[in-house]
């Protein structure tokens, strides 16, 4: 068995990790794991909170839903559980969509400069 050499490669993140890349506060995150059934991440003996992927996709389609598409909690609650691998999809394509539009972005700024 080759050992893995990739030291970014994480198995579990902190709440402060997570809070951190959706920009966003642990205690709501704390706050959606109480109205989200699908969310919930490991716990230590010391209730330290541990977010695997799986948990960290999670994460990223309730904030697709609630932060980017204006979903009310209630609403995106019922849409996750009616759908959940159609929700990851289209996090993913969101996500691909908003990196594009921010090298766009870029770009044009980059064009205004040598104008």
């Amino acid at each position: 068995m080759a050992l893995n050499t990739n030291k970014n490669l994480k198995l579990y993140y902190s709440i402060k990790e997570v809070s951190q890349m959706f920009n966003v506060s642990e205690s709501l995150l704390r706050y959606w794991e109480t109205e989200f059934p699908t969310l919930r991440p490991k716990t230590t003996s010391n209730k330290v909170r541990q977010y695997s992927d799986a948990d960290i996709r999670q994460v990223r389609n309730i904030y697709n839903l609630v932060k980017v598409r204006g979903f009310k909690i209630a609403a995106a609650r019922k849409i996750i559980s009616k759908n959940p691998t159609t929700i990851d999809r289209s996090s993913d394509v969101l996500s691909t969509l908003l990196s594009i539009r921010d090298q766009l972005k870029d770009m044009k700024k980059q064009l205004e400069r040598l104008s």
